[in-house]
């Protein structure tokens, strides 16, 4: 479908702004931008007014992902200093009523579902910048195995920041370190637990085992929500832009023939 051409020439830089600050919005499970994702339905700007609508793979995907991308696109909308009032609505969720409510009276996540709000979004927000820190730093170290067949897994505790090379998987990887708050010193260890601990080299191998099966589960989620995206919407493809950090680009092959799942079985592999 694509986003709506623009009909305001005056308003054509704010609508790239506006835009340009939705990029910073991540899905925090697939750790991707909402824009790469194709998630930004519409984006219309009228003087100091920006609506933004949002769509998301399925109806029923999580209530607390969809209000936390939701909410993190209208505040850094609100946040540009040229805007007096902004709306932002998600399109199509089964929630999308208590949640569009929600967004528009700034009631928070716990003011919106209330009893139903098991856990706080800053807390969700750790966990998943969390899996995101794990999943850059097996990318780089296992790029860094492949660029060099000789060195030994159980050697990758030693490596720092400096040996890694200056390439999108490092910044990406120093990203998610800002995020949790870890050194970026080229001394700095690149093989760490979240706090920080550097792992014994016995217990490396495991270390980067787990690190690949959850950067393994961020892609694989990643590829299926897209395909999910082009299936629901025809045309959100145009929206989907590939990662640039190593992440195996969903839309480098084609999209696998959708096939009849049940609902109950899909929500269980989806949930």
């Amino acid at each position: 479908m694509g986003l709506a051409p623009l009909t305001t020439p005056p308003d054509t830089g704010r609508r790239h702004t506006a835009y340009a600050a939705l990029s910073v919005v991540l899905d925090p499970e697939l750790d991707e931008p909402i824009t790469d994702l194709g998630f930004v339905r519409s984006l219309e700007v009228d003087g100091a007014t920006v609506t933004a609508h949002l769509r998301l793979p399925t109806s029923f995907c999580s209530p607390n992902f969809a209000f936390l991308m939701a909410s993190d696109a209208k505040d850094v909308l609100t946040a540009l200093p040229w805007t007096e009032h902004v709306v932002v609505e998600l399109d199509d969720h089964h929630d999308s009523d208590l949640i569009n409510a929600g967004l528009a009276a700034d009631a928070g996540y716990r003011g919106t579902f209330r009893h139903e709000a098991e856990q706080d979004l800053d807390e969700l927000r750790e966990t998943f910048r969390r899996k995101a820190h794990t999943a850059a730093m097996e990318r780089c170290l296992s790029a860094l195995l492949r660029a060099e067949p000789t060195r030994e897994v159980e050697q990758l505790g030693d490596v720092t920041m400096a040996d890694l090379p200056d390439d999108e998987q490092t910044r990406a990887l120093r990203r998610r370190r800002a995020a949790l708050g870890l050194p970026d010193a080229p001394t700095a260890f690149v093989l760490v637990t979240h706090d920080g601990t550097r792992y014994a080299a016995a217990d490396v191998p495991l270390a980067l085992r787990r690190a690949r099966s959850t950067r393994i589960s961020i892609d694989g989620n990643a590829h299926f929500c897209r395909g999910l995206l082009r299936t629901r919407y025809p045309g959100s493809g145009d929206d989907q832009a590939e990662r640039l950090d190593g992440a195996e680009p969903a839309d480098a092959r084609p999209a696998p023939t959708p096939t009849f799942i049940p609902l109950t079985q899909l929500k269980e592999h989806l949930s």
